[in-house]
């Protein structure tokens, strides 16, 4: 049972600081898009800062996007 279970499971990514990731539109809201389809599904590459746990990093985001600095990664 527990095999079938670990199966679909894969190992979490090993973060490092200045390592270099992109985000996800999905879930970023913006009043200035015009509409959602014509936005891009991933912005960046922006570098790490800080890890401060297996899945929050701390981000050197610009400061016009307006979002936390810290993101959930995965």
């Amino acid at each position: 049972m527990k095999r079938q279970v670990d199966r679909g499971k894969k190992e979490a990514e090993v973060w490092k600081v200045r390592d270099r990731v992109i985000l996800s539109m999905k879930d970023l809201v913006f009043k200035e898009r015009p509409a959602k389809k014509l936005v891009d599904r991933y912005v960046g590459p922006y570098i790490i800062d800080k890890i401060v746990s297996t899945n929050v990093v701390k981000l050197q985001l610009p400061t016009l996007m307006r979002i936390h600095l810290m993101v959930n990664v995965s």
